[in-house]
């Protein structure tokens, strides 16, 4: 292994259920409606792709506010508002980082085993996200953060992992992937990449017969279930 690759939400922070709900929560506390959504109900509404969309379905179903008036600019409003105290929650240090992320890429560093991230998420947010739960010593190791809308295509599309072994200059094979979510899973294959999936709040249900290795977390001592040492002996030694 000579690379070792991190998708952001779901992988380095549970970052729907921790924080996308909370700050929507907030945003909707903050226009004094009287909207809760728990983290049961939050995994219904991901079905529905995109906030602006997720919030529209809900007000559909459930009744739009008092004083909704023009639709697409309160969802506009919320929307922004949102956006903005979830930042907030990252920079607060409100946005737990999940089990044994820091223990590998420590591991990885010890090691000189390149490390990136790849996420089609806001640059911005990636960016804090790294900085904010990782420290700002350990993301001077990363060789690259992608992020943003750098390629056209989002997972499954393998393109950001095509990317990333073009910017990192090491061969498919030689990179590891830790995915949470079926998506991210095939675009790492179809890139040729060896992928460890770490299941996530929302994910725990999808289908990773394709992964290499599924563990609920990468795990802190005494419950390590993912290190390099052993992704050396599984993944590259016995084949």
């Amino acid at each position: 292994m000579k690379a070792l690759i991190f998708d952001c939400d779901g992988v380095l922070a549970d970052t729907e259920r921790d924080g996308h709900r909370v700050a929507f929560n907030r945003a909707f506390a903050a226009k004094g409606y009287g909207i809760q959504w728990d983290v049961e109900m939050y995994g219904e509404l991901l079905k529905i792709a995109g906030g602006k969309e997720r919030m529209r379905h809900y007000f559909t179903v459930n009744g739009w506010p008092d004083d909704a008036g023009d639709k697409d600019a309160l969802i506009k409003e919320l929307h922004g508002l949102k956006t903005s105290l979830f930042m907030e929650i990252i920079a607060a240090g409100q946005l737990p980082v999940r089990p044994g992320v820091k223990r590998l890429v420590d591991e990885a560093i010890r090691e000189r085993i390149m490390l990136a991230v790849c996420s089609t998420s806001n640059e911005k947010s990636v960016n804090m996200i790294v900085n904010t739960l990782l420290g700002p010593e350990r993301k001077k190791h990363f060789a690259c953060i992608l992020a943003g809308d750098i390629v056209s295509r989002k997972k499954p599309d393998p393109e950001i992992y095509n990317l990333a072994r073009r910017e990192l200059d090491v061969a498919a094979d030689h990179c590891v992937v830790v995915e949470d979510s079926r998506n991210g899973l095939l675009a790492a294959k179809a890139a040729g990449m060896r992928c460890i999936v770490t299941k996530s709040s929302y994910t725990h249900d999808e289908r990773f017969e394709e992964a290499d290795l599924v563990v609920d977390e990468l795990g802190d001592p005494p419950r390590v279930n993912v290190s390099i040492e052993r992704i050396a002996e599984e993944m590259f030694r016995r084949r």
